[in-house]
């Protein structure tokens, strides 16, 4: 059939007909069930409308083009147009060509609801989208700061803004510019030359004592280190493992003469070094290394061996291109006796570049991240070193073969000596929080950009303004500053506790409580980082997936900080024993009357808690108020204490102490994580606590308020099923994170703004 067979458009008997006739056929092509039912809903006077209605000839493109171009040229005179339904919207159409003031009769106006109902158009949304014409091409901006976007970014880097600044202002320059693609070797090679750029500008050696030409400021090495973390990652391992590993074993470990010896030309990069502890077989556990040294009398010196296949020293930054020489973890033995793990100064490669004799080098190859770093394998075929190899700061062997140590204790010998790796895991922390900065300030500021459906005739909205869009991002950023107070707090206790004497008892104690701090925000803040960085790439699309963005690299440089300077679950682990190890001793001190006490105090503060208005209240007073967030989170940390202790004492009945802790290793992981978000809060309160009032403040109580209430969501359950509060107030606590999503959401910008990256470390999506 023509289009001049068809009722011509402008037919007042169509007209009222006509919205109802585009909108059926716009959706998709009518099939014979949905004509009859419009067919048999129509009126007889609507029988003008049968040769629009039939399935083996719809509408051309043509036909429909003007169909919607007389539809939205008579509403143009209509004020109200976008307010109506369809039927409303027929009969001003009709309006519009004839004077009759009713030209859809009652009849004809219930027909065309069934029909509305039927094809299930009914209300205003239909008319609207059908009216709309092209998006407004405006673009609106950002809602200006509520605070001091500088003040605030300087209260995140605290008195060491000096630091910062100048370690971004160079990796800002040209030299530094991200590629986006290299192969292994030019990577490497580009890694090392941005390293020996660094080792020039006296990065290195901040930590460095002044007699070796540092800066003996442990903390400017740690701020230095967290801000190399924006730019690439395989620089900042490198840079770590020569200045952090092994230049600070050398400066940990050994005396004045080993610092004489190694540290100016480890500061100038002129003596590239290794980081020798990690074996094929063992990674965590320490103490049980397979490497050894043996004393040789004869010749006064030590005999480096690797026994087998499982004790190759692996995955060794430096290693497999660069070293020269490598500090080696072994076992001690002198004579019949054995020492422990000590360690030791091993030459691995010469001044030609060839392995040392008896040193077998191999390379690990490609990885998965962080290619930029010569990760090897060394093997030790009885290779001597002299008797001042040993890095003796804690323990040496005299010429005649005597070992001696001014720590009598030998786990308390061991512990001293791993301080290395505490300082390792405070790095790892602060970078990984430093990737989570960087991830979000690219997400976010994409969200702010990148518009995508909305309101037909209007502009589209920004990702940012999508409710879901915001409820994945910015209870990231909240976990981010969170943890940044936090950080910075370990960050200021690690540098404090490692300048105390180590033979002070008080500075044992210091040390011990940071040691555990290391390691439960070390496992936090790396696994909120990879969750971070996935959450913020799929929020960013294909755009995302784009190398030059960052992600990728981002993704695969950062998987690896879950696992090393200590894999997350050990790290756990060893946290949660330590608290039970706490509980354990406080009940001891405290005798039989101590411990009655304990268990009174505990059923106060249960009754207290069981009041039945207290698991119900659900105003947004409490909900906003920290001190509901901090009793949350220490209830729930002493609840688990309670029950891993109970747990632990029904198993230690009926069997040995090592299958006892398997049996409630799930629960002490529970445990240690309820630690640790408990002292993020803490810090994060004190922080907000110790700001002005004002606009800084306001917008960290926010972000402190989110952290909290995300905390008690994500471990809902848990609350519910011990009864710290009921249903309704977990309802309820719901939709108050979203309301903290929606009152954040035009700062967000501005929030990572205040992280003060600079621009030329993020990505094009992201400027």
């Amino acid at each position: 059939m023509t289009d001049t067979e068809r009722t011509p458009l402008d037919d007042p008997k169509f007209l009222p007909f006509l919205p109802m006739l585009y909108v059926a056929w716009a959706d998709s092509e009518l099939d014979a069930e949905e004509i009859n039912a419009i067919r048999e809903a129509m009126p007889a006077s609507a029988r003008c409308l049968d040769p629009w209605l039939d399935p083996d000839d719809p509408p051309s493109a043509a036909e429909m083009g003007r169909l919607l171009a007389l539809l939205r040229g008579a509403a143009e005179n209509a004020a109200t147009a976008e307010k109506l339904d369809l039927v409303g919207l027929g009969r001003c159409l009709a309006q519009a060509h004839q004077e009759d003031e009713a030209p859809i009769s009652a009849h004809e106006r219930e027909a065309l609801e069934r029909i509305a109902a039927h094809l299930g158009v009914v209300g205003t949304e239909a008319a609207r989208q059908l009216l709309a014409s092209r998006r407004g091409a405006k673009q609106t901006p950002e809602p200006p700061p509520s605070f001091d976007v500088e003040a605030l970014a300087r209260r995140l880097v605290g008195d060491r803004a000096e630091v910062r600044r100048r370690v971004l202002e160079l990796l800002a320059a040209p030299e530094f510019r991200l590629p986006v693609a290299l192969d292994r070797e030019s990577h490497r090679e580009q890694v090392l030359a941005w390293c020996r750029r660094l080792a020039d500008a006296g990065l290195g050696a901040l930590s460095f004592p002044r007699s070796a030409g540092g800066e003996a400021d442990l903390e400017a090495f740690l701020v230095a280190f967290e801000a190399i973390a924006f730019h690439d990652l395989s620089l900042l391992i490198k840079f770590g493992v020569q200045f952090g590993l092994f230049g600070g074993a050398i400066v940990n470990l050994g005396t004045a003469r080993h610092h004489a010896e190694y540290l100016p030309r480890a500061r100038s990069l002129e003596l590239p070094g290794c980081f020798a502890m990690t074996e094929t077989s063992h990674g965590s556990n320490v103490a049980d290394l397979e490497t050894t040294a043996t004393w040789d009398p004869s010749a006064r010196g030590f005999i480096i061996d690797t026994p087998s296949a499982a004790a190759r020293k692996d995955y060794i930054g430096n290693a497999a291109r660069d070293g020269r020489v490598a500090v080696v973890f072994a076992q001690l033995r002198v004579g019949a006796e054995e020492h422990g793990v000590h360690a030791f100064v091993v030459p691995i490669r010469g001044d030609d570049g060839g392995a040392c004799p008896g040193v077998t080098i191999t390379d690990c190859g490609h990885k998965m991240g962080l290619n930029g770093v010569d990760n090897g394998r060394l093997r030790f075929d009885r290779v001597r070193v002299p008797r001042g190899a040993l890095l003796d700061r804690f323990a040496s062997v005299s010429e005649e073969g005597v070992y001696q140590s001014p720590i009598a204790s030998p786990t308390k010998r061991f512990f001293t000596m791993l301080g290395t790796l505490v300082g390792g895991r405070v790095s790892v922390a602060l970078a990984a929080n430093s990737a989570a900065k960087s991830a979000l300030t690219i997400a976010v500021k994409y969200a702010v950009q990148r518009r995508q459906f909305g309101p037909g005739g209007e502009q589209e909205l920004k990702l940012l303004d999508y409710p879901i869009h915001r409820r994945k991002l910015l209870p990231y950023l909240a976990t981010t500053y969170a943890l940044g107070f936090a950080l910075a707090q370990l960050r200021r206790d690690y540098a404090e506790a490692m300048d105390a004497e180590v033979d002070d008892d008080a500075a044992q104690s210091r040390r011990r409580q940071v040691e555990a701090d290391a390691a439960g925000l070390k496992a936090y803040s790396t696994d909120h980082c990879t969750e971070t960085i996935q959450t913020c790439r799929k929020g960013c699309g294909g755009q995302g997936y784009l190398a030059e963005n960052r992600f990728a690299a981002l993704k695969a440089d950062t998987d690896v900080f879950m696992t090393f300077e200590g894999d997350n679950t050990v790290l756990s682990l060893l946290v949660a024993k330590g608290m039970l190890t706490q509980m354990r001793d406080r009940l001891k001190s405290a005798g039989v009357r101590g411990f009655a006490r304990w268990i009174a105090a505990r059923a106060n503060h249960e009754a207290e808690r069981l009041r039945p208005w207290k698991p119900r209240r659900t105003s947004r007073e409490h909900l906003q108020d920290h001190d509901f967030h901090l009793d949350a989170l220490r209830w729930r940390e002493e609840d688990l204490v309670t029950e891993v202790a109970q747990a632990l004492r029904r198993q230690l009945h009926d069997g040995d102490p090592s299958d006892a802790l398997l049996a409630v290793q799930n629960q002490m992981l529970a445990m240690a994580n309820a630690r640790v978000e408990r002292q993020i809060l803490e810090r994060f309160v004190a922080a907000v606590e110790a700001t002005e009032d004002g606009g800084e403040r306001q917008i960290l109580a926010q972000l402190c308020q989110l952290f909290a209430l995300c905390r008690i969501e994500a471990d809902r359950a848990y609350f519910l099923e011990n009864g710290y509060f009921a249903g309704r107030k977990s309802r309820v606590l719901r939709d108050e994170v979203d309301r903290l999503c929606a009152a954040l959401r035009p700062q967000a910008s501005h929030l990572v703004d205040a992280f003060a990256i600079p621009e030329e470390l993020l990505a094009p999506i992201a400027r």
